[in-house]
């Protein structure tokens, strides 16, 4: 089992910045493959970023490319979400998800474990 928390989230300006972290426990935490989703109201959940377990690759969604960065800490069972220069596109609840396979994937159904999720807010 792996559990995940995620923090970081509120409201910015658009234009401004957010770091989004998610800590994960357990045993097999830092040997999953990790990524960061999101889901607007009245829209379907989408694929943000993922990172592998070693941190050495990551993949984005196309459209966020340069302005979200996704990396963790394996010391500290955290995987962050840096993102700036943010939009009124941008707001949602974001969620970190754990693969247990270590390599990283787009599609959510491919991950094991999710957080709760942080709301993020973009004032413009």
């Amino acid at each position: 089992q792996v559990q995940l928390v995620e923090s970081g989230g509120g409201l910015v300006q658009a234009g401004g910045s957010l770091t989004l972290s998610c800590v994960a426990s357990g045993r097999t935490s830092s040997r999953c493959a990790m990524g960061w989703f999101r889901q607007a109201p009245g829209k379907e959940r989408e694929f943000v970023a993922a990172i592998t377990s070693s941190g050495g690759r990551t993949d984005y969604q196309n459209s966020l490319k340069g302005r979200f960065t996704i990396s963790r800490d394996n010391a500290k069972n955290t995987v962050y979400l840096q993102m700036i220069s943010l939009t009124p596109e941008d707001p949602a609840v974001y969620s970190c998800a754990a693969r247990t396979h270590g390599v990283m994937s787009a599609p959510a159904l491919n991950y094991d474990y999710w957080g709760q999720g942080t709301q993020v807010t973009v004032s413009s």
